[in-house]
């Protein structure tokens, strides 16, 4: 028995993953979990899906979990919730920590945080620009979760497009002599990059149609197990 099946036996309470079908950050999550080979039902954490098209995410039951109003959420037996993809997967990390995705070494993870960061901040931020200041679903909502009305700025689109212009190329050019994004071994780094670029297709931000060296590299992640998840 794997320690969090133990641990969440000896005790018990009831885990809970509030997770959401289509959206990016719960599917990180999903595929890391997947990668680490951890069943939710053989380790005593209940799935929960959060229906963000009908508003789910501000219901007032879930706002008591997560004020935010963001998923996923982790919810832990002792009633602590962990409201963040990348602390979520942080902490199935130390729990399993085989197979490493986050590193194995001081530079491995020194070069995953790098471009775990850069991925975040140039590419997935660049699709949230330009998705959120354009799709009619999110007039209004020009920021993710629980917010006043956020309006939308035209302005921010073009923005998001320049964005995803140089993400690209400067992935292209990452990846045309390695096989994975930060060190010899896929990672956490080539999971988010792997989601950020299928929420670009999803978006219409991108047609898919990805450079030589993200071609090869993004079908050798969409053969995985995890890309299913």
């Amino acid at each position: 028995m794997r320690r969090m099946e133990a641990a969440s036996a000896a005790r018990g309470g009831t885990m809970k993953l509030y997770d959401a079908g289509w959206a990016p950050s719960p599917r990180r999550v999903r595929m890391f979990l997947t990668e680490k080979g951890v069943d939710l039902a053989a380790a005593g954490i209940e799935r929960v899906t959060v229906d963000l098209g009908a508003g789910g995410q501000f219901d007032p039951d879930f706002l008591r979990i997560n004020p935010r109003g963001t998923v996923p959420v982790l919810v832990l037996d002792n009633g602590l919730a962990i409201a963040d993809s990348v602390a979520i997967c942080r902490y199935f990390e130390a729990l399993h920590p085989e197979p490493c995705l986050f590193g194995a070494t001081p530079i491995d993870q020194a070069a995953t945080e790098e471009w775990t960061r850069i991925v975040e901040h140039e590419g997935y931020a660049a699709v949230v620009y330009a998705f959120r200041n354009r799709s009619r679903a999110m007039v209004g909502r020009a920021l993710a979760g629980r917010w006043p009305e956020m309006p939308q700025i035209p302005e921010l689109v073009a923005r998001g497009q320049a964005m995803w212009g140089c993400f690209i190329d400067r992935l292209e050019a990452r990846l045309a002599d390695r096989m994975w994004l930060a060190t010899d071994a896929f990672g956490f780094a080539d999971l988010s990059a792997f989601v950020t670029l299928d929420f670009a297709v999803a978006t219409r931000l991108s047609d898919g149609a990805f450079p030589p060296a993200i071609a090869r590299w993004h079908a050798a992640i969409a053969a995985r197990e995890s890309a299913g998840a």
